[in-house]
């Protein structure tokens, strides 16, 4: 009995240690501070794309000290698109990306989207998900993602002055909410972290969107929420900070039309700027 137990016992340490050596340390990611608050990488897919570097590029904002704008093409006098970089060239900004997906008159975003001023779309579509941002009441966050399913939406809405609604890509409960695909494409996203953080993220590798959010949440990001934005050779991000200077442009994925290497005109964009004052 007593070499029984003995057997057992040195069995379960040897499934115990190569169950420890078979667990992977979280791969660290190399942040690059651009400036106080605003923070760049681009580590490598834990599970790489098909084609291309596999690279996941992410700007990291501390929203105490940068805020979101929204910037409509509806909103302009001469109604023009503009590229990220054109969109950057506006104003004092260190950063653009999608806004989200569009419809056939290339200007009314597919759901819901509106800032202080202006009103782009006011329909509230079935997505789950409504980055807010402009605060109107100091005691919300100055930004966050608002996943419908478990938080009250209604109560919330009048609270932000900045609202844009698309698809929900990680859920409250930190899940793949995407079903696999078949395509793949590039894809530009924005999420939360569990400090409150914002990241805006870009991949022109060609990733399936389920592919894209399982590396995501393999990567030691700690994220909360993420948000699709857009995807293939309109996904786009303009970083121009702490002497670094970077365009992102999506390419045509496994659609089998070749590469892309030039940066779209987009209705509607995000854009970064520096807080005048620490609220």
């Amino acid at each position: 009995m007593r070499t029984h137990r003995r057997f057992l016992c040195r069995l379960l340490v040897v499934l115990l240690g190569a169950s420890a050596l078979a667990v992977e340390p979280a791969r660290a990611i190399d942040w690059q501070v651009l400036e106080a608050g605003l923070e760049l990488a681009a580590p490598v897919a834990p599970h790489p794309a098909p084609e291309g570097d596999s690279r996941i590029w992410i700007l990291r904002l501390d929203p105490q000290r940068f805020e979101l704008e929204l910037l409509n093409a509806s909103a302009r006098a001469d109604g023009a698109t503009r590229t990220a970089k054109g969109w950057a060239e506006e104003g004092p900004f260190v950063a653009v990306i999608n806004a989200g997906m569009y419809q056939a008159d290339y200007r009314t975003s597919l759901s819901l989207m509106q800032s202080r001023g202006h009103v782009n779309n006011p329909h509230l579509s079935r997505d789950r998900t409504v980055l807010a941002f402009d605060p109107l009441d100091a005691k919300v966050p100055p930004a966050q993602i608002i996943d419908r399913s478990c938080q009250d939406f209604a109560a919330l809405r009048p609270r932000y002055a900045g609202l844009v609604q698309n698809i929900r890509m990680i859920s409250c409960r930190r899940e793949n909410v995407w079903r696999q695909q078949d395509e793949r494409w590039s894809i530009s996203s924005i999420a939360t972290d569990g400090a409150g953080r914002i990241l805006l993220i870009h991949v022109r590798s060609p990733f399936s969107t389920h592919d894209l959010i399982e590396n995501l949440l393999e990567l030691p990001l700690g994220l909360t929420r993420a948000m699709y934005l857009e995807g293939g050779t309109q996904a786009q991000l303009y970083v121009n900070a702490g002497g670094r200077e970077i365009e992102l442009v999506g390419s045509r994925g496994s659609r089998g039309l070749g590469g892309n290497v030039l940066a779209l005109r987009i209705p509607n964009a995000l854009a970064v700027r520096r807080r005048a004052s620490r609220p």
